[in-house]
């Protein structure tokens, strides 16, 4: 008897895989494992619907904690892919372990997913799953399907599936962010009506103004109220989404190379990433932010890659730890024209002080103005220095070309060059 876990969700892609992975694969048994990180309480009962209609065993796991940690980890780590905030691809190791931990359990000898050979997630399911000695199978790449026939199979099967707005669009949702892509989608020139949007309205003229805290670079409460990672995050998808905040219209360069219309929904994640990075500004250095920025990038690279685990990631997050000790305060976030910008910041460890950098004071501590006398004459020094070298060599050069003898344009020898004794 083989039995083989598949990654499901109840929509097309994923139930279309259930009979083609017996028909195809000679598996005898289907296990179905819906993890949860925040999707919407219709998609599980979708799942359990459609997997009690194909009469599939069905698990349902609840990783929306570790997903949320993960999301927050992301927020120390400033975690952008392209300008928009990473959802999918934090959520995919995290459904990916989760799979493979009850593949283990249940006796499973190969692990199966529904995601095309053209996409991302393919890899990020494979980077977890490859650590297992079983087999790991991947039927709309490796049968080359189209939705179109999956479409039609799921007719001729009598297969119970819906797929998102009748096949239309495909849509993943998490708690960190909500993805709508196909279709009409995919024509970069098409613009897309509010009927994709579920998360965010529309941005009006209305504004509002919260408070957020960090400690060491989470954020811990909004208003004075503490939440945990997993409400927190909700209630400001509430929030944040109510005031138009958090869509991104994106053309993403996936890791194979291909170029793809995104359509994206993250309130909170734009809200909270907004707020930390003006906290950030506040308590770290100059030389800090700069090397950060740096480190930030390489983090959400590999984030984005599903490769959260590397080892080049531990290293990557020691030094975001290191940072974050001082990423500790407030930060005051007004809701405007679809924007979370942040007004106002508050941190006990803030490398500013007012004083110092008013016009109304005369000196900086103990530093006089006229200090900066001999640093602004030093200023730009060997860019002088570099200046009047090239004007030196440049006016040598012009001075040379007007001196130089003119021969004649005839072929002939120009008179000037010839004595009245020569002879030839």
């Amino acid at each position: 008897m083989t039995r083989v876990a598949l990654a499901f969700s109840g929509g097309l892609d994923t139930t279309v895989c259930v009979p083609l992975l017996a028909e195809e694969y000679g598996y005898d048994e289907v296990l179905g494992v819906t993890v949860d990180v925040g999707q919407p309480e219709s998609e599980f009962e979708e799942a359990a619907a459609t997997a009690d209609a194909l009469d599939l065993e069905h698990v349902v796991v609840d990783a929306k904690a570790e997903f949320a940690d993960l999301c927050l980890e992301g927020v120390r780590a400033n975690a952008t892919y392209q300008g928009y905030p990473l959802g999918t691809a934090l959520a995919r190791p995290v459904i990916a372990e989760a799979i493979l931990e009850v593949a283990e359990e249940h006796g499973c000898t190969g692990l199966a997913h529904g995601c095309t050979g053209k996409g991302n997630d393919q890899l990020r399911f494979e980077a977890i799953w490859r650590d297992s000695d079983m087999e790991v199978i991947a039927p709309v790449r490796e049968l080359g399907l189209t939705r179109e026939w999956e479409q039609a199979y799921a007719a001729e099967k009598d297969l119970p599936v819906e797929g998102g707005n009748e096949g239309d669009w495909s849509i993943d949702t998490n708690l960190w962010s909500r993805s709508v892509e196909g279709k009409e989608l995919e024509d970069p020139s098409y613009v897309p009506g509010e009927e994709i949007y579920e998360w965010t309205d529309a941005p009006s003229g209305e504004t509002a103004e919260i408070e957020i805290e960090f400690e060491d670079g989470y954020p811990v409460a909004v208003d004075g109220e503490a939440y945990d990672p997993v409400s927190l995050v909700e209630h400001l998808n509430d929030v944040a989404g109510a005031y138009g905040v958090g869509r991104t219209d994106t053309m993403e360069d996936r890791m194979l190379g291909l170029k793809v219309r995104e359509n994206y929904e993250h309130p909170a994640a734009t809200t909270l990433l907004a707020a930390h990075e003006a906290l950030e500004a506040l308590v770290l250095t100059q030389e800090e932010r700069q090397f950060k920025d740096t480190i930030d990038a390489k983090w959400a690279e590999k984030a984005y890659e599903g490769l959260i685990d590397a080892p080049l990631v531990g290293a990557l997050d020691a030094f975001v730890a290191e940072t974050q000790q001082r990423v500790t305060g407030t930060v005051t976030i007004r809701f405007e024209g679809g924007q979370a910008r942040a007004v106002g910041r508050d941190s006990a460890y803030a490398a500013y002080s007012a004083d110092h950098a008013s016009f109304d004071t005369e000196a900086v501590g103990k530093i006089e103005q006229a200090d900066a006398t001999g640093v602004a004459k030093y200023h730009g020094f060997q860019r002088r220095l570099a200046n009047e070298s090239i004007a030196a060599i440049d006016g040598a050069d012009d001075a040379s070309s007007t001196d130089s003898p003119t021969l004649a344009t005839d072929g002939g020898v120009d008179e000037s060059m010839t004595t009245d004794d020569s002879t030839e």
